[in-house]
Order: structure tokens, then C-alpha cells, then sequence
């Protein structure tokens, strides 16, 4: 699909052909109480683990070698917990916020109950605890989710409580719309 339309139609197609474009949930599609499982699972990898923690220039042992990690309590190296963190709320984007967010607000009570492993499979199921119209802001509204993230056995690895704003979808349609008017 070319460009961003609200019609759903694709101007560079011309046969008038539907186009269903993947995003997220507008503020008012999303329920409170309801568990959204993002899938599929993500297995996560020894190079996963030293790209990242490289890249973000955490040396810590615990993630980068094998040897001393091997005598610590968990007897091997642990998935960076903000790999974990980040690939937690970056499997909920398709299903929840793809295109719909405007901002992430904040992330709190972010707890690691039990080490990611390599090898390991992470799922996420996200529920919606609070959602509420924005005061300043028409249109939008501010969404609280909840992330948990588990390994393939069903144990918890991750949980975190993350605030989005998010466009109502006809505000959003109508800012797309005031976009197009100068092409």
C-alpha cells in the first residue's frame, strides 16, 4: 500500500481493490481484563545475548562469559534482563500498538522472577488493567498494560507495567485525513 490511507483503498492500485493494512488496536478497541497472547514465541540465543549486551555496552559477566558464570549461582550465563525486557513489550507491537500509539508514557514495576536461558522460548500475554480519555489531549487516551513473559515451561520470567498514549481511531482517521488535504 502506498502512502497512509484511511479509505482502505490503494490510490497506486486502481482496480479499487480492499487493502487490510496490519496495526495495533485503537484506544476504544481495547477491553480491560482481556489477555492478549502475542505469538509467536521468540527463542532467544547465545548471539542474541552478547549483541546486546555489547551493543549497550553492559560488560557484565553474568551475560558475557561462560567460565564465570558457570560458578555462580545459576551455573551459566542469564539473557540480559533488558533483552528480555525489550523483546517482552516489542512482542505485544503487532497485536496492540503497530501504527495506533503516539507515545510510550512509562514503564514501572518491571520484575525478573526467574532467569531467561538461551534456548529458552519467550511468550508474552499482556492485559489491559486501566484505560482513560486523556483531559489534555482530545482523541487520545492513555492505556495501561500489563506485560508478563514466560519461558516454554509456563514460568515467569518478566513481568512489567507499561503506559501508552493512544489514538482514538476517529481521531486518528481524521488526522490522517488534514495529512492528505495538502498532497
Amino acid at each position: 500500500m502506498t502512502g497512509n490511507n484511511a479509505t482502505g483503498l490503494d490510490p497506486a492500485d486502481g482496480g479499487g481493490r480492499r487493502v487490510v493494512e496490519q496495526r495495533g488496536l485503537y484506544f476504544d478497541e481495547l477491553e480491560d481484563g482481556v489477555v492478549y497472547a502475542h505469538r509467536p514465541g521468540r527463542t532467544v540465543t547465545e548471539t542474541d545475548n552478547v549483541l546486546f549486551s555489547t551493543l549497550t555496552m553492559n560488560t557484565q559477566a553474568l551475560h558475557l562469559d561462560a567460565a564465570w558464570s558457570a560458578g555462580q549461582p545459576f551455573g551459566q550465563r542469564l539473557m540480559n534482563s533488558m533483552f528480555t525486557l525489550a523483546t517482552m513489550v516489542g512482542q505485544s507491537v503487532t497485536q496492540l500498538t503497530q501504527g495506533t500509539i503516539i507515545a510510550q508514557l512509562g514503564l514501572t514495576d518491571v520484575s525478573f522472577p526467574h532467569p531467561l536461558y538461551h534456548g529458552d522460548t519467550l511468550y508474552t500475554e499482556t492485559v489491559i488493567t486501566g484505560k482513560r480519555l486523556s483531559a489534555s489531549r482530545p482523541g487520545q487516551g492513555i492505556v495501561t498494560m500489563e506485560h508478563t513473559g514466560r519461558n516454554q515451561d509456563e514460568t515467569v520470567v518478566a513481568r512489567a507495567t507499561r503506559s501508552c498514549l493512544m489514538w482514538t481511531r476517529q481521531a486518528h482517521l481524521d488526522a490522517q485525513g488534514s495529512q492528505n488535504i495538502g498532497e
